[in-house]
């Protein structure tokens, strides 16, 4: 396959401006730009598949360069509903510094910031220089615009398309930018800035989007929906991560396959082979993860996710350190512990069991794990030496209730 086949079979083509696209990626050599506003200090997996589209280009001999928006995110790109909520300048900044270190750490490649063009336009130059250049209409007949006209839009929204619109034209004459990449939703941004190139400057440029990466309930990752996987592991660690991919609906895992990892077409047709077989197996959510986390942070931090899965699944939990019950365990209740104490009074004085009574029963019925443990005998005493690193007790009930004690250090 040619470089846009690969695109295409990927299911990562949705717009493109010109079929001119096509011979370009195919034969020439590009430089692109594909951005993200800092709204958050990391990327999320929303971002993931259309950054990722950089590093493909890139192995087919074409020039990513990633932009940060720390002029545009002053702003706050038009959101369907209501107007996005402004953050402070000094957020922002701090934004700019995380997703510029997470960018060049993950992806390396060049990374601008969009502030450093735009802080010095005064509001006379970008009324004379942009502003003249797009027609009102043109951009009432935005899909993003138009839907907001009933409610109300402010002109600080209304005007973020030309914002746009002036990245890729600087881009263009600094850098040699002639290709915008972006997901669908910034299709409309991406058509200003090749109408503003083509009044302004004379010149042909060209965007291309891909369609955004959606949960198993068709809904597109971000902060906004609540539903954000974060790159940076210290947000989002490769344990979290692993546990959503590995359960990854069937529906969606080779689709996330083909977007999410560099396997090739025929790498991913024997999964899916495999995988119809014998589903139970979870043969692509097992690959999934193990792609998606060893590029992100390492061959280590998954085999650490792994085990800290397997452990918890099997009940091993003395085979586990402190800080990996604690990433496994993350949402459990936790309590401290002061002292050594009894199995009983440890059970009912954190709410475990509502009396002694059941505790007692529970114990007695095998019920009750410590640290991976079952124990059965009504006189057992917690303390520091059986806590793991002399810190975490994991009490477990039943099969799946868990709870964590915590001795202070």
């Amino acid at each position: 396959m040619n470089c846009f086949e690969d695109l295409e079979w990927r299911g990562l083509i949705k717009d493109i401006s010109s079929e001119e696209i096509k011979n370009k990626l195919n034969n020439e050599s590009v430089t692109f730009y594909i951005g993200t506003d800092p709204t958050a200090d990391s990327m999320h997996i929303g971002h993931f598949s259309s950054f990722l589209i950089a590093t493909r280009l890139a192995k087919y001999g074409h020039k990513p360069i990633l932009l940060v928006g720390g002029a545009t995110g002053l702003i706050g790109d038009p959101k369907p509903s209501a107007e996005r909520q402004m953050i402070t300048r000094e957020q922002v900044e701090a934004n700019v510094e995380g997703l510029t270190k997470q960018a060049s750490e993950i992806f390396g490649f060049e990374v601008v910031n969009n502030y450093d063009w735009i802080k010095d336009i005064n509001t006379i130059d970008f009324l004379r220089d942009y502003g003249k250049f797009i027609n009102v209409n043109y951009m009432l007949d935005k899909d993003i615009i138009s839907r907001r006209l009933e409610s109300g839009i402010t002109f600080c929204e209304f005007a973020y398309t030309i914002l746009q619109g002036l990245d890729f034209v600087t881009l263009y004459e600094n850098k040699g930018v002639t290709l915008e990449v972006a997901g669908s939703d910034q299709w409309g941004n991406i058509t200003t800035g090749i109408e503003l190139a083509r009044k302004k400057l004379g010149v042909e440029l060209y965007g291309m989007t891909m369609p955004l990466v959606l949960d198993n309930r068709g809904v597109k990752f971000g902060k906004t929906e609540g539903n954000a996987l974060w790159l940076d592991k210290n947000k989002t660690s490769s344990y979290e991560l692993y546990q959503y991919l590995i359960n990854s609906d069937d529906t969606v895992v080779i689709d996330y396959l083909k977007k999410l990892t560099f396997l090739t077409k025929e790498d991913i047709e024997n999964i899916e082979k495999e995988h119809n077989e014998c589903p139970e197996k979870r043969i692509a959510q097992k690959k999934l993860a193990e792609e998606v986390i060893t590029f992100l942070h390492g061959k280590d931090e998954y085999l650490k996710a792994v085990n800290i899965s397997e452990c918890l699944f099997s009940g091993n939990i003395s085979k586990l350190s402190a800080s990996d019950v604690k990433t496994g365990l993350k949402e459990v209740p936790t309590f401290k512990i002061e002292s050594s104490v009894t199995l009983l009074d440890l059970l009912v004085d954190n709410k475990i069991c509502s009396s002694k009574r059941e505790a007692r029963e529970l114990i007695s019925g095998n019920s009750i794990s410590i640290n991976g443990n079952k124990i059965t005998d009504l006189d057992y005493v917690i303390n520091k030496d059986i806590a793991i690193d002399n810190e975490i007790v994991v009490i477990r009930r039943g099969k799946k209730k868990y709870y964590i004690g915590i001795y202070e250090k």
